[in-house]
């Protein structure tokens, strides 16, 4: 047992991943030498040699644009994309090649690629640094898109990810790289990689989370213990495809859904999963389903980010809002 940051689990989840499989490659800008700007893939290239762990030039869609070439000679390999706002140039590769390449060729080819992308706000960044894109792939056909909350998920997740023969985008909660877990490495994955989890029983009503608002939300479960409500927290982990299963099994046990996410508010995840629940739990729910997200601007500058970021008194207003009904 381990005591482990997720920043080091999902290195350690690289690590175990490229010692079990020779033709797993992981490639970015500046992930070599100096192991990322955030540290994750430090030590990879020193043990796995150039040839595997391979910094790229600042060239979003030539990373993606070479990863589809290894693919088709059946290498797995791992991208990183240093920041959220800096995937865009690459958005044409990942949507027009590596989510159609299998469709295209009648299931022939693979395409066994994840891309790695720290996402989300409350780190004090500049533009570009801070934003919550899962929206965009995950509306994509022939996309998988997930997303880690803690330090467990991190290290089974991205081990997960690689192993899959689909193309996954893979979210890192950037400001969550610092928490920390215990680990046991010898103990199999608790549950299969599109599968969320409920991360705490509750009966009142059901937040439903992903990524960095896991840890936000089980912070608001504690604290409306004090107003004598017990709240269900689930981590969905995949965006896309949605585990209906276990979020339509959470509602209809609590009857009340709050969704939290960082992307906007419209068309965001929660607009689905509101719509997803409205029409299979219609019967069950004593409210309507309710959205505690980001805003529908731009990424405020740093010093306005609190503003902007569900924290904990926005998810306990949503909490008070769809317990009035």
């Amino acid at each position: 047992m381990t005591r482990i940051t997720l920043g080091k689990a999902i290195n350690a989840g690289l690590r175990a991943a490229m010692e079990k499989d020779p033709k797993v490659l992981v490639m970015g800008e500046d992930i070599g030498k100096l192991g990322g700007v955030f540290r994750v893939t430090e030590g990879l290239q020193k043990d796995f040699g150039e040839d595997r762990v391979i910094d790229t030039p600042l060239a979003e869609s030539g990373i993606i644009g070479t990863a589809v070439g290894l693919a088709l000679r059946g290498y797995r390999p791992v991208c990183e994309i240093q920041f959220d706002g800096f995937v865009f140039p690459a958005y044409d590769q990942i949507i027009s090649q590596v989510a159609k390449m299998h469709y295209r060729s009648m299931g022939k080819i693979r395409m066994p690629i994840v891309i790695r992308i720290p996402y989300g706000g409350g780190i004090g960044a500049v533009e570009h640094h801070s934003e919550s894109p899962e929206t965009l792939f995950a509306h994509v056909p022939g996309l998988k898109v997930i997303s880690c909350g803690d330090p467990v998920d991190a290290y089974w997740m991205i081990q997960q990810a690689i192993a899959s023969d689909d193309p996954i985008v893979f979210f890192e909660p950037k400001r969550r790289y610092h928490e920390k877990a215990e680990l046991d490495e010898s103990t199999p994955p608790e549950l299969p990689l599109h599968k969320a989890k409920v991360v705490r029983e509750g009966t009142d009503a059901t937040l439903l989370c992903y990524g960095p608002m896991v840890k936000t939300c089980l912070q608001a479960a504690e604290a409306a213990v004090e107003d004598g409500r017990n709240l269900e927290v689930v981590d969905l982990r995949t965006i896309a495809p949605f585990d209906l299963a276990t979020i339509f099994a959470s509602v209809k046990k609590t009857r009340r859904a709050v969704v939290v996410h960082e992307a906007p508010y419209s068309f965001g995840p929660g607009s689905e999963i509101a719509a997803r629940v409205t029409e299979e739990c219609f019967y069950h729910l004593e409210a309507p389903v309710l959205r505690v997200t980001g805003y529908d601007t731009p990424y405020p500058p740093s010093r306005m980010e609190d503003e902007y970021l569900p924290g904990l008194d926005r998810v306990l207003d949503g909490v008070d809002r769809v317990m009035g009904y």
